[in-house]
């Protein structure tokens, strides 16, 4: 029988449910899975994973002294719940909306959080540069690490779990194994060892036997202690992580609170050393319309809750992802060398089609991009043409492969990458601000920005003929601008921009998408009474140095727009311009960047204008440097 008023609605904090007793927290689950699916239909977000983990969330905050003990969220992309019961649930409808709560953990957001997570596979190494710390300071918390079995793809999962086995410290891991099927089915039986094995008395006679195994001469007891290991790894799929180190507990149904909830109160009582707790769970877990979907709704836009349709906006255009998949599918038609990787983001890159087209010729390395960077370098050997489809935040990742795998062996990878610029209510851990500056730097590398969707396909047209060395592309999500598609792209001139417009005593040169905006900050320019020119620079590497030095000479004052960071394409540009001696002659230079500060999720629109690189914020900038009012007299041209 259910109550009349929820249980949900008395939990303010962790605190108030540690109060409830364990045969109410059934209800209380339900409840915050319909209150997670109620908030989720109203913002979108990542809607599988936090259903995936209801009953988990509800067990760990009532038997940890949670926010003193610390639990840290692997990604974050399941932690919808644990903000509802953390004292978030009246802001829960601004997930992802400016001003409103961020779509993952968040340390400036909640005590709750003490870890920030975007990016997998980072939880273990947190937990554990925890659990050294309270051990150093003599305090006597514990630290539990939430980890996707997808997350533990990355290498940085078992370089952490590789040193906690060495270090020994009181941690405990939660394996979230909700895809991948590492373990067999799990029932009563299973249950029941998970709950023997994490308790006092097996731990007890373990150790007994242990102990008279090591009285025992060096070979009998070998042979004992791989008998005793072998046998609870045929038992339970523990080998692996005992011998890194771990105790293993598991497998456990993590939707059956009457399982889950014995094992980790025997775990934070009797916990020594690093532990390992294998819960397994449903991605979308509890909403018919996720379960049945091939994705269970990992990431979905505001839907109707009886339903599960999903009301997305009726595209205008198609997305730069989208067209990027149409011109790699144009060219692989071509050329049977190209090749498509991508780091577990088949369907956020498009790859998903190309493997559709060409299933043998695409490869899907997991959370694992610095893997796939290499994977990629390897293929270049042999003479493939690998493309490495791989969203700018996330190819931070595998900065040493670019750099030492890659480009050293001037090895022709062609990256695509994705998701460039500001990406709205993802925010700033998946903003693409720094491929220009960190890719900007490194010898070798060929640098392209599409100002637009045909200019896209251009440019992996470019990349497919280009075997000089590793080149990138960069693009931006989201819809493009809805030009024609040519059927094919045609490659394009390496090194060499275009003039879109010519006037003559402003230059805005522009480097990828913010190419409109500049176009617009023009048009009303001129209606000021000045003449701009607008220059798409579309190479950043090499620069098309014999055009910028016309429009240097040619121009009063020269304007670079991108949507990256300093040190990149405006870096570049003013470099040029200094060694050659163009600042000398009188030039007016200004470089519009992103600003040297993260900006929070908002609409892609609201973001860019706090960056200031919207045309409106373009045409005060060129105010502000050139003076207000009436045109002035053209100058002579400089020589």
């Amino acid at each position: 029988m259910t109550r009349s008023t929820p249980f949900l609605d008395t939990i303010i904090t962790p605190a108030d449910l540690r109060r409830l007793p364990v045969e109410d927290l059934r209800q209380l689950a339900d409840e915050l899975r319909h209150e997670t699916i109620s908030a989720v239909s109203e913002t979108g977000g990542h809607l599988g994973a936090g259903l995936g983990v209801v009953e988990l969330t509800v067990a760990l905050h009532h038997v940890f002294n949670t926010p003193d003990d610390r639990i840290i969220w692997d990604v974050g992309h399941q932690a919808y719940p644990h903000k509802i019961l953390t004292g978030r649930r009246e802001r829960i409808r601004t997930l992802r909306k400016g001003g409103g709560l961020s779509g993952f953990t968040k340390r400036a957001e909640s005590d709750y959080d003490p870890f920030g997570a975007a990016h997998s596979s980072t939880s273990i190494s947190a937990g554990l540069g925890m659990a050294v710390a309270r051990d150093l300071m003599g305090k006597d918390n514990h630290v539990v690490a939430v980890i996707g079995d997808g997350a533990m793809s990355a290498g940085m999962a078992f370089e952490a779990m590789n040193n906690a086995g060495a270090l020994k410290n009181r941690l405990i891991v939660i394996l979230n194994d909700n895809d991948m099927s590492i373990a067999p089915p799990v029932g009563a039986m299973s249950a029941y060892l998970a709950r023997l094995l994490s308790g006092t008395t097996y731990k007890s006679v373990r150790r007994v036997a242990k102990g008279l195994a090591s009285m025992l001469s060096d070979g009998i007891e070998e042979k004992a202690r791989q008998i005793e290991e072998y046998a609870r790894g045929l038992a339970t799929g523990g080998t692996l992580f005992e011998e890194m180190g771990f105790y293993y507990v598991g497998p456990v149904d993590g939707h059956n609170l009457d399982h889950l909830m014995p094992v980790l109160q025997n775990v934070r009582k009797t916990s020594e050393g690093p532990t390992l707790i294998h819960v397994v769970t449903k991605k979308g877990h509890g909403y018919a319309p996720a379960e049945a979907a091939s994705d269970k709704y990992h990431g979905v836009s505001k839907f109707d809750v009886v339903t599960g349709v999903q009301l997305k906006a009726e595209a205008k255009a198609p997305s730069y992802t989208s067209v990027f998949a149409k011109a790699l599918i144009a060219e692989a038609a071509q050329d049977d060398k190209i090749v498509g990787i991508t780091a577990a983001m088949p369907s956020g890159t498009g790859l998903d089609k190309f493997a559709e087209a060409f299933p043998t010729r695409c490869f899907d390395v997991g959370i694992a991009e610095q893997h796939g960077v290499t994977f990629a370098a390897g293929l270049a050997t042999e003479g493939f043409k690998p493309f490495a489809a791989i969203y700018s935040t996330f190819l931070q990742r595998a900065y040493d492969q670019v750099i030492h795998d890659v480009a050293l062996q001037n090895l022709p990878v062609r990256f695509a990458i994705d998701r460039a610029g500001l990406v709205g209510a993802d925010g700033p851990t998946h903003a693409g601000a720094f491929d220009p500056a960190y890719l900007g730097t490194v010898p070798n590398m060929m640098l392209m920005a599409a100002a637009d969707e045909v200019d896209l396909m251009h440019m992996v047209a470019t990349q497919a003929l280009y075997d000089d060395g590793p080149s990138a592309v960069r693009y931006p999500r989201g819809e493009a601008i809805g030009l024609d598609l040519p059927a094919r792209g045609t490659p394009l001139e390496i090194g060499k921009g275009r003039v879109i417009r010519e006037g003559g005593r402003i230059c805005l040169l522009s480097y990828g998408t913010r190419l409109e905006q500049a176009v617009q900050a023009a048009e009303r320019l001129d209606a000021e009474g000045w003449r701009t020119s607008v220059v798409d620079a579309r190479f950043m590497k090499p620069l098309d140095s014999a055009l910028i030095a016309r429009m240097a000479r040619e121009h009063e004052a020269l304007f670079t727009i991108e949507e990256g960071a300093i040190g990149g394409f405006g870096s570049h540009v003013a470099h040029f311009l200094t060694q050659a001696g163009h600042l000398d002659n009188g030039l007016k230079f200004r470089s519009m960047v992103l600003p040297d500060s993260y900006i929070d999720h908002d609409t892609p629109a609201k973001m860019y204008d706090e960056a200031g690189l919207n045309a409106e914020q373009i045409f005060a900038r060129v105010c502000e440097l050139m003076g207000k009012g009436a045109a002035q007299p053209t100058l002579p041209k400089r020589a």
